[in-house]
């Protein structure tokens, strides 16, 4: 089972290649758009008065590029933090459970991030069924996340509840970007991806 996505370098290069040719005329109805699409228009003076305090996260968000792109390098993130931890043995617990905090962090950042726009985002392209399918595999991530979190970190069976943990996020991971956000980005204007990345964005300076 691969836990890598192999060709993501060609695969964006190719996506945005793609980007560039696009019409920005090709909107879709914002009739059944969910709150996670329109509340920035409020949130200005706000996001003013932090920007300083955010401005590293913030540049390493910017420069991973589009939605897709800032999505694809947490996934890497996360499934390096997973390596750390496979790495350890049943001695070193305080490095585990620092590990597992994280990990579990990293995850919720990333979760809320896809729920709150690009699942949403998804459903209104029709695509409901692939939406509901990733956001039930979430409950997943969330339940191996309970059951380390109450697992002691010396644990006989704590190293292959990681690697079980890993290889679920990695197929979700593989999933996401080599199926379901390739297709879904090809379909969308250069406003709309745009309007999905400052939305992406957004979700993770709250969650940081």
């Amino acid at each position: 089972m691969a836990t890598r996505t192999q060709n993501r370098s060609t695969t964006r290069s190719a996506s945005n290649n793609r980007s560039t040719n696009r019409s920005s005329g090709n909107g879709r109805s914002k009739q059944n758009e969910r709150s996670a699409f329109s509340f920035g228009e409020n949130a200005g003076p706000v996001l003013g008065a932090a920007l300083a305090g955010m401005a590293i996260m913030q540049g390493m968000e910017s420069a991973a590029g589009d939605w897709d792109e800032i999505l694809a390098a947490e996934h890497d993130m996360a499934l390096a933090i997973f390596d750390k931890m496979l790495a350890t043995d049943e001695t070193q617990t305080f490095k585990r459970k620092m590990l597992l905090m994280k990990l579990t962090h990293a995850l919720d950042k990333h979760a809320h991030q896809e729920e709150m726009v690009v699942y949403p985002a998804l459903r209104e392209a029709n695509d409901r069924v692939t939406a509901d399918q990733l956001e039930q595999e979430h409950g997943e991530v969330k339940t191996f996340l309970y059951e380390l979190g109450n697992m002691p970190a010396d644990s006989s069976n704590w190293l292959e509840t990681v690697r079980e943990f890993r290889s679920a996020v990695s197929r979700h991971a593989h999933m996401e970007e080599e199926q379901v956000f390739r297709a879904f980005k090809q379909g969308l204007s250069e406003e709309q991806n745009a309007k999905i990345t400052s939305l992406v964005n957004r979700d993770g300076f709250w969650m940081a």
